[in-house]
């Protein structure tokens, strides 16, 4: 099983990115939202930023998640993951984690934010996300790919990165 985490602040299109790399590698897809217990999703929602405290059990939950799912198959995650310690905590329990970092520039991403519907996260947490990401450092390993161009380029070009 390869397990591939596609990580960044909210609005980078780390979920597009990592729903159609899943699609097109054959793999599972875990979206993390999905797993943040209510109580972070309302503070969220509330225009407060998750405390490391809150982030620790859902980063456990995630490496549960994608043990379960994964078994002889491939699992993308999309998962915030902003600070080194996060997927370092990830990296511990998920074995030969690869990392993948959608490069985006602010204003772009806070066109997107603006421009989405029915997602728990506000526009206003956007400063904060930029203030906790740890981008990537080259130790980490990460494929950094940027996002201004079409999701299908973006998804290919992963794709073939990975394959080797």
């Amino acid at each position: 099983m390869r397990a591939i985490l596609v990580m960044g602040v909210s609005g980078s299109g780390k979920s597009t990115i990592g729903k159609g790399l899943a699609r097109r590698i054959g793999a599972a897809f875990l979206d993390a939202d999905d797993f943040h217990p209510p109580e972070n999703v309302a503070r969220m929602a509330a225009g407060k930023p998750l405390t490391d405290d809150m982030r620790w059990p859902w980063l456990d939950r995630l490496v549960t998640e994608v043990g379960s799912v994964g078994g002889d198959r491939d699992v993308v995650l999309a998962c915030s993951a902003l600070r080194r310690s996060y997927r370092n905590h990830l990296r511990r329990g998920i074995a030969n984690l690869i990392l993948i970092y959608p490069d985006a520039p602010r204003t772009l991403i806070q066109s997107r934010m603006a421009a989405r519907a029915g997602h728990y996260m506000p526009l206003a947490l956007l400063d904060s996300q930029f203030a906790t990401l740890e981008v990537p450092t080259p130790d980490e390993g990460a494929i950094t790919v940027s996002v201004d161009q079409p999701v299908d380029a973006i998804v290919a070009q992963l794709a073939e990165a990975i394959s080797g």
